[in-house]
């Protein structure tokens, strides 16, 4: 058996590695006894870089080419003997291959809303998802830092941390791009520019370099996107409240006529009294006004009309509506007391 290790020493090593598509980043090379012997050859292809490790300790970086290892292709070597022991050498060898190609379409996002500093609304709580990709930058870094000793190294057991980063800096990122909440939907590259100016030093702490970075969507929980929604419909209509009052009644008369049976029958009259109050409100505060503004003298004021009087039938029809609008609990009693009279004194 010794000598069968004898003569396969003998032969020179070619050691070299091709990916097999299953995102490995880093690759150990296996080799007999972890033993390399004088004048191997070792290639590295483009997309690969190899570390050279003896003893423990990284000897070399190899980029892409043909290298055969000798003490002239290894200054740290130089000063080792018995290369030339063939059955025991008093040192061992490891070579590491790393891909450095680009890992692209590796997937970030929020599992929980994010709270965010904005100008216009003080703070919001966020979601956001995108992608990244990245490359091994510095092998030896990646090497001592994240991947070691292991046999075979893959992007699996490194997307976590990864996407732990990317959550990490997302709240700098958006603070130090200064876009507002509202605008960030449209500014979405610049968005993923800043998160990727604070997240290249953490990954460069790691031998990686983050070569891509994209934003897909932003969203609010749905409990902040109904308030969103009504500050739009405010900034429509400005500072017109007979305008907001409108907008606020053809916004609640859908849901009312859907909780009532399609918007008939008392309902209907429900709809219609609240709508006639809201409009009525912001009437009576545009008269109210109006008469707190001084003006100037006029001549006396012909008496007012006398207000037309109602039809009995009519009278009692209405109060009938609003009878039937107290027992459903939409008009209180003094509500509805107030109305009686009010009705009553316009009977002929």
């Amino acid at each position: 058996m010794a000598l069968m290790d004898f003569i396969r020493k003998q032969f020179i090593d070619v050691i070299q590695w091709t990916e097999d598509g299953d995102g490995t980043l880093a690759w150990r090379y296996p080799m007999q006894d972890m033993e390399i012997q004088y004048g191997a050859s070792l290639t590295v292809r483009e997309s690969q870089m190899a570390v050279f490790v003896n003893e423990g300790q990284v000897a070399d970086v190899f980029g892409p080419g043909m290298y055969k290892l000798t003490t002239q292709t290894i200054p740290l070597l130089t000063n080792l003997k018995n290369w030339d022991k063939l059955f025991e050498s008093p040192f061992k060898s490891d070579v590491y291959f790393f891909s450095t190609r680009q890992q692209v379409d590796r997937k970030w996002g929020t599992s929980q809303p994010v709270t965010i500093r904005d100008k216009d609304f003080g703070a919001v709580r966020l979601r956001a998802f995108g992608n990244y990709s990245f490359r091994i930058q510095d092998p030896r870094l990646f090497h001592t830092e994240i991947s070691g000793t292991r046999a075979s190294y893959g992007t699996a057991d490194l997307e976590g941390q990864l996407r732990g980063l990317v959550l990490q800096h997302l709240s700098d990122g958006i603070a130090q791009s200064g876009i507002p909440f509202l605008d960030l939907a449209a500014n979405q590259i610049e968005f993923a520019r800043a998160i990727a100016a604070e997240l290249a030093p953490a990954f460069g702490a790691i031998g990686l370099k983050l070569e891509g970075m994209t934003v897909q969507n932003l969203s609010l929980p749905e409990d902040l996107q109904k308030v969103l929604d009504q500050k739009i419909g405010m900034g429509m209509v400005g500072n017109d409240m007979g305008k907001f009052m409108q907008y606020q009644t053809a916004q609640a008369i859908p849901k009312m006529a859907e909780g009532g049976g399609g918007g008939s029958g008392i309902a209907g009259d429900a709809m219609g009294l609240g709508a006639g109050v809201a409009l009525g409100q912001v009437l009576a505060q545009n008269l109210q006004q109006g008469l707190q503004q001084p003006a100037p003298a006029a001549p006396a004021a012909p008496a007012a009309p006398t207000v037309a009087a109602l039809k009995p039938e009519d009278v009692l029809a209405t109060l009938e509506r609003l009878g039937e609008l107290k027992a459903k609990g939409i008009l209180t009693d003094e509500e509805f007391a107030s109305k009686k009279a009010e009705l009553l004194k316009k009977l002929v």
